[in-house]
């Protein structure tokens, strides 16, 4: 039996995930699998204040994260979101700005090592970079309430972004989200080439 063609993207926050999702997914034949911001009880409360909601809200994510991933890797599939960004990015994230204390960081690393222990990393990780005015621009255009960062926080992000997608060393592609229009046929056609020829 030929193997699954398991996908994932990784991006900041604004980055455009979930509409590259919806049109990789189409053209590729694979379900996609979006990140359930509603099903975590935690986001309005975290947004409000970090340091006191940090813990759960982590956690929240975390745990809906594995059960996607667990999914997706069986069947051809498309994640808008790695689990390796939960801790690499966004715990790390929080843990060096101090919302997260050492103890509940090293808690949380913990259990999130068991849990990549027990997936397969997927077969192409594609990494929508996106700068800081882009992303601000998307924020601005789908008006979440609670999405309303400090300062310097998406910048931030971004390093840790850079950081983590560096030293990744399975199959990945960068995707220029700042220049890539996915209302331009002509960027789409050659991004689906290019994804093709990486996964075949």
């Amino acid at each position: 039996m030929a193997k699954k063609q398991f996908l994932a993207l990784a991006g900041n926050i604004g980055a455009g995930k979930t509409t590259l999702t919806k049109f990789l997914a189409g053209e590729l034949g694979l379900t996609p699998f979006f990140e359930p911001l509603q099903e975590n009880p935690y986001i309005e409360d975290f947004y409000a204040d970090m340091s006191r909601w940090a813990f759960p809200a982590q956690i929240s994510f975390l745990s809906h994260r594995l059960l996607s991933h667990r999914q997706a890797q069986e069947q051809n599939a498309l994640l808008d979101r790695s689990i390796y960004e939960d801790a690499n990015i966004f715990a790390h994230e929080l843990y060096a700005a101090g919302h997260l204390s050492l103890r509940d960081y090293s808690t949380y690393r913990c259990l999130y090592d068991a849990m990549v222990s027990l997936v397969r990393a997927p077969d192409l990780i594609i990494y929508l970079r996106a700068s800081v005015p882009t992303l601000q621009k998307r924020i601005a255009q789908r008006a979440r309430s609670y999405e309303l960062f400090p300062e310097g926080y998406l910048e931030r992000l971004n390093g840790h972004y850079e950081t983590w997608i560096s030293a990744y060393e399975g199959p990945k592609y960068i995707l220029d989200a700042d220049s890539f229009d996915i209302t331009q046929q002509a960027h789409r056609e050659a991004l689906v080439l290019q994804v093709r020829q990486l996964i075949s």
